[in-house]
This record gives C-alpha cells, sequence and structure tokens, in this order.
C-alpha cells in the first residue's frame, strides 16, 4: 500500500491537525493572513467592486447577484442562502431590495409550480458581470510580474484552501475538532 503524500488525507480524531507543519510555521502564515485582510479592507476592494457593480448595490446585494451569476441558472432563496453561507430571511430581503430596482425577478419553478425561483435581469447581470470584472481585473493585476506556473500554482491552492476551510466550518462541532 502506498502512503498518501502529507495533506491529501484527514488526520485521525487526536492526530497532529497538520502533520509536517510545526506550530510556529503555522503561527507565522497569521500574519500575513491579517494583514491581507486589512489590506482588503483598508483599500476597500470590495466596496469599490460594488459600487462598479451599481450606485444603489451593497455588498450583500452584489453577493446575491454574483451567487446568481456562478449558478448560471435561476435558484431558490435557499439555495443563494446556502451557497452565500447566510440564512435565507437575510436573502429574502436582499431578493427584495434587488427586485425593486429591476436587478432580479422571480419566476416560477418548473419542477414545483407552487414555488419560485430567482434569476437576475439583464440589469442583474451586467451588474454581477461589472463587480466580477473590477476584482478580477485588481487581482490580475497584482500577478501581472508572477510567472505562469505561479500564478496557476496561487489559483489552484487558493481554491484547495478555500473550499477545504468552507467544508472544515460547516462541519459538525464534533467533526471540526471542536472549533470555537
Amino acid at each position: 500500500m502506498t502512503p498518501e503524500p502529507p495533506g491529501e488525507s484527514s488526520p485521525a480524531p487526536g492526530a497532529d491537525p497538520a502533520p509536517g507543519l510545526s506550530p510556529e510555521d503555522l503561527l507565522a502564515v497569521l500574519p500575513r493572513l491579517t494583514r491581507l485582510s486589512s489590506a482588503f479592507n483598508k483599500g476597500r476592494l470590495v466596496e469599490r467592486a460594488a459600487e462598479a457593480a451599481g450606485p444603489h448595490l451593497d455588498r450583500p446585494a452584489v453577493g446575491v447577484l454574483v451567487t446568481l451569476l456562478a449558478a448560471g441558472e435561476p435558484l431558490r432563496i435557499g439555495e443563494i442562502a446556502d451557497r452565500m453561507q447566510v440564512v435565507g430571511p437575510h436573502v429574502t430581503r436582499q431578493v427584495q431590495n434587488l427586485e425593486k430596482h429591476r436587478l432580479v425577478r422571480r419566476v416560477t419553478d418548473p419542477l414545483d409550480r407552487r414555488a419560485s425561483l430567482v434569476e437576475p435581469t439583464e440589469a442583474g447581470d451586467e451588474a454581477a458581470h461589472r463587480y466580477v470584472a473590477t476584482l478580477l481585473g485588481w487581482f490580475a493585476e497584482v500577478l501581472a510580474d508572477w510567472p505562469r506556473q505561479d500564478r496557476e500554482d496561487l489559483l489552484r491552492l487558493l481554491a484547495r484552501f478555500a473550499d477545504d476551510v468552507a467544508a472544515r466550518l460547516a462541519a459538525p462541532e464534533e467533526e471540526a475538532g471542536n472549533m470555537p
């Protein structure tokens, strides 16, 4: 039997959570994560992108539009909430606001005529694309001087890291290592 490479499997309960990484290695990452978060917040990156999307859109509203854009199909309120990792009433309020601005509309669910789906209007789709283009343009500028392999590695590892963090946070407390 071939041993799995480090990090390729989930650790057993009580096992070292990051084989091959010392607490010092992990601790060295925290200031960088904090600095990155601070740079995003102080630079108002998300807010600037939301402003580019439309003058009356805030982050939560843009989040609904981007979720619909990423889905590529109309979604129920609950599906939007699940994908955004928020509660349904929050999404309902955002959808109502977006409807007032004619950025989304409700359509009948073809599989259940009693239910409705939310889909972006043409204006909503354009707003979501402006938001994404602003963010992606900014990141593309930051990475422009990086070698292609480094960019590909970053994107691959960042996607994996984000998926693993989201899965870990979504796991029941006992499975997530009794995290706070």
